[in-house]
């Protein structure tokens, strides 16, 4: 796996409004909702509220005879009911995601006026936490996760009405969108999605990158999420290979952000490097 550079492209006011480190691991036989009270147990003093959602299939990046079909889901059957629980900070900003394979640590915007808090604030963030969940199972005696699929999200919002006006001024915010036909027939497009993926140096996983049209739910504002998601099986396992992988998959959704969006839109945002 490629070391990452050490310098990358900085905005001032970057449209980031969610970013996400995550783990995926081999499910936990033990590991039942009871446990989730448990651990809330831990950490309630610094995460006091808390919110149940349905589970997120297992996801893995496939190379070699299946590298041309899209990332596997799997489905499991579970006796016990399986959940997903959100533990929110506070201020609302932060939160820690868990269900019997998964660990996750969030941050997003809520007011919309937060700052986002750059990787070098997160990063260490999630090693805290994630050091805190281990030693959870180990004193419940649920085992030690064998971590399989690393993951880097970082979400972004085009505001109408600042980026764009219409889905004709897609040319003046993505350099991989042109919006032109070859006779000049068709006028600008009603609807636009963007699904493209890429793979990642010797195939240690893949960039999704999605780009959809959507509503705000706090403001009721129309807007294009721009979402870029670097996923791959971390070498080793453990500890310092899922920080390398975060670190090169953090490496290519700036560089791809950067890459896919115009100068023009870097201007706005104050880009620097």
């Amino acid at each position: 796996m490629e070391k990452p550079t050490t310098k990358l492209p900085e905005f001032q006011y970057p449209p980031v409004i969610e970013t996400v480190l995550g783990v995926q691991f081999e499910p936990l036989p033990k590991f039942n909702i009871s446990h989730l009270g448990l651990y809330w147990h831990r950490i309630r003093e610094r995460y006091p509220d808390s919110d149940i959602q349905p589970p997120l299939g297992s996801v893995t990046e496939a190379f070699g005879s299946d590298s041309k079909r899209a990332p596997s889901f799997g489905i499991e059957f579970v006796q016990a009911p399986d959940v997903r629980c959100w533990f929110i900070a506070p201020q609302k900003t932060e939160l820690i995601q868990v269900q019997r394979d998964r660990f996750i640590v969030n941050w997003r915007k809520v007011a919309g006026d937060e700052v986002y808090p750059r990787y070098s604030w997160f990063k260490p963030r999630f090693v805290d936490e994630w050091s805190r969940f281990k030693q959870f199972l180990h004193d419940e005696g649920l085992g030690d996760p064998v971590v399989n699929q690393a993951e880097v999200t970082y979400v972004n919002h085009f505001d109408m009405g600042k980026e764009w006006k219409s889905f004709g001024d897609l040319p003046k915010v993505l350099s991989v969108w042109r919006g032109e036909g070859s006779q000049s027939f068709l006028p600008a497009p009603e609807f636009v999605q963007i699904n493209n993926r890429y793979e990642l140096p010797d195939q240690s996983g893949r960039l999704h990158v999605l780009l959809q049209p959507g509503i705000r739910r706090r403001d009721a504002k129309e807007l294009l999420q721009l979402t870029l998601t670097a996923r791959g099986k971390p070498k080793p396992s453990d500890l310092d290979g899922v920080l390398k992988f975060f670190d090169l998959g953090h490496e290519w959704i700036v560089n791809g952000f950067t890459d896919l969006t115009t100068s023009e839109m870097h201007k706005l945002w104050r880009k620097s490097l």
